[in-house]
């Protein structure tokens, strides 16, 4: 879906390419906060938990989860690539975005996803989880500034083997962050 937005597919479908990418970040945005508003009202009706340490085991978890072969057992839905050809721009890239800053009714790439669930839950709060879920869909949304300069077929298949050859990389990363960050919360949460 990712190389679906660009410069040049917008250009032959008549849209700019910069109405749709802002509707998509839009849409990312929205759905994230959406999730996170939803989770952290839902974490407001539990009773008080230790939310460092708790925190703290869901980030480990999953950083370990990530770096474990076979991925994860969830669904295989796309987005609906037929809406390129059927709406605007603007429409199709708020409906796209939407769906993946959701977070779930898509394809999930990575543990990390779950576990900002996880901790949107465990802010306990509908402000903290509309707002991490937020950031959340933001960070979803920032993949579609890298085609940018896609004006051409040439520049699209070089845009898609570079994202392709940086994923394991940017897979590894993930979980080693996820793991820093889950230490220093467990730490916090148990000292």
């Amino acid at each position: 879906m990712l190389t679906s937005i660009t410069p040049l597919g917008e250009r032959s479908r008549g849209n700019r390419w910069a109405v749709t990418t802002a509707a998509y970040a839009l849409g990312c945005v929205l759905g994230g906060a959406t999730t996170g508003l939803v989770l952290g009202a839902a974490g407001a009706l539990l009773p008080a938990l230790p939310v460092l340490a708790l925190a703290g085991a869901v980030c480990l978890l999953a950083a370990a989860t990530d770096l474990v072969p076979g991925r994860l057992p969830v669904g295989r839905r796309q987005v609906d690539e037929q809406w390129l050809g059927r709406y605007r721009g603007w429409v199709y890239g708020v409906g796209f975005g939407y769906q993946l800053g959701l977070g779930v009714v898509t394809i999930v790439p990575s543990a990390s996803t779950f576990a900002v669930l996880a901790l949107a839950l465990l802010t306990q709060s509908p402000g903290a989880g509309l707002l991490l879920g937020a950031v959340f869909g933001a960070a979803r949304a920032l993949p579609a500034l890298a085609l940018h300069r896609v004006h051409t077929w040439e520049q699209l298949r070089a845009v898609g083997a570079g994202l392709d050859a940086r994923a394991r990389t940017a897979s590894h990363g993930t979980a080693v962050g996820l793991a820093a960050g889950g230490a220093v919360l467990l730490a916090g949460g148990v000292l």
